[in-house]
């Protein structure tokens, strides 16, 4: 189905009458963050990047954060990381940890792209659930506790949180409710603006102790030191769930997938390294992996069409949040300003089938599965970071010592 392509200013508007039937709830903006490669430029020239090493765990008040706020924008491909690595600027040890917190998110796209849905599994270790059970509930995030409704409201309003919270709910969902990781993953892909399968998957397995096998443990004592005076205003602060630190408990081992100690085919899950062509294109395909001006195949081509196809079938399946599908709309109408934008609903492989479509590789299994069919004209590589390699990814350390820095 071709779609009127949405409007600025009337993207929450065209997500009701075109998409509402796909979303899990009424389709409204996030109030924090706009979908536009403007809003991404000027979020990233308000960074600053002094002190980040000291406060970008830091919850509440709000005006303390020191979080980046970049991920939405990264995530969706508004900016590469080699760019914000290349580009940020300040205090050596701030700057320094900036940059590891983007190697973290290209570790994260690294194993998605080697292990693809199997990284829905756990990688080394399981949990233990009689050990971990400890107040199980209809619903583990009791929002009756001041840190909890404080992390949660974030999520579903604005679709973002701070690392820290999303420890604290990744971890009393599992670690003290005994619950299923993977339907902890799946509420926050609902609503995350950042959402994705590679970060978020990872960052809950980190949690739940599946890649290292130590679990971390939610206690009031975080709640104290990242959010001083909150546990003031809250029912239970004579009375807390989560008074004292969680019991020690250790997963079970399972046999590692060995692909996570060796590739067999690192130059699959790279992508390719240099541009193939295979004929003349005649549309640039645009998805939600790279949606930013330095998409490779949109500034080779400034003079073609871009098509951009919602899949029917999956955003049923998955019923995210509205406010996850208008940050895409407000990027396709910021470019339909400067170019012809064809936006569609339903099947990306039925509708683009009869296109010579020019594309940048994308390192998701669903990318992978599309271009197959769809045998795009030209394929641009993947900015990585660092180019992944055959060598062993079980861990974040083992990862960084066998990659080297791409040049």
């Amino acid at each position: 189905m071709n779609l009127v392509t949405p409007t600025p200013g009337e993207e929450e508007a065209w997500v009701r009458e075109h998409l509402a039937d796909l979303c899990s709830d009424a389709p409204v903006a996030s109030p924090r963050f706009r979908g536009t490669q403007q809003a991404a430029k000027e979020a990233w020239g308000n960074f600053d990047v002094s002190q980040y090493a000291k406060t970008r765990n830091e919850v509440w008040p709000t005006e303390a954060r020191g979080a980046s706020g970049m991920s939405p924008y990264i995530r969706h491909g508004f900016f590469s990381l080699s760019y914000l690595w290349n580009t940020v600027d300040g205090p050596s040890a701030d700057t320094q940890k900036f940059r590891d917190e983007l190697l973290w998110q290209e570790y994260s796209r690294h194993l998605y792209a080697r292990l693809g849905n199997d990284l829905a599994q756990p990688l080394q270790h399981v949990p233990n659930d009689k050990n971990w059970l400890i107040t199980p509930s209809n619903d583990p995030w009791d929002r009756s506790m001041a840190c909890i409704n404080l992390a949660v409201t974030e999520l579903e309003s604005d679709g973002w949180m701070v690392n820290q919270t999303r420890m604290w709910l990744s971890s009393h969902w599992t670690v003290r409710q005994g619950s299923n990781w993977r339907d902890g993953e799946d509420r926050f892909f609902t609503h995350l603006l950042d959402g994705s399968r590679a970060a978020n998957r990872t960052g809950w397995q980190w949690t739940i102790g599946t890649a290292t096998g130590k679990p971390y443990g939610f206690s009031r004592w975080q709640v104290e030191k990242r959010a001083p005076g909150l546990c003031d205003s809250c029912t239970h602060k004579n009375l807390c769930p989560v008074q004292d630190w969680p019991p020690e408990s250790q997963p079970q081992a399972l046999p590692a997938d060995q692909r996570l100690r060796h590739d067999p085919d690192a130059e699959r899950t790279a992508g390719p390294i240099d541009v193939e062509k295979f004929e003349t294109p005649d549309t640039v395909w645009l998805t939600a992996e790279m949606l930013g001006d330095g998409d490779p195949a949109l500034t080779h081509h400034p003079d073609l069409p871009v098509a951009f196809v919602f899949d029917e079938a999956l955003l049923a399946s998955l019923q995210l949040s509205g406010k996850r599908l208008i940050f895409i709309a407000e990027r396709l109408a910021e470019l339909s300003q400067t170019r012809t934008v064809e936006v569609f609903r339903g099947d990306p492989i039925m509708l683009l089938s009869d296109r010579a479509l020019a594309a940048t590789f994308s390192p998701v299994p669903g990318w992978r599965r599309r271009a197959t069919s769809l045998q795009p004209a030209v394929v641009y590589p993947w900015p990585w970071l660092r180019t992944p390699t055959s060598g062993p990814i079980n861990s974040f350390s083992a990862w960084r010592n066998s990659h080297t820095r791409k040049k």
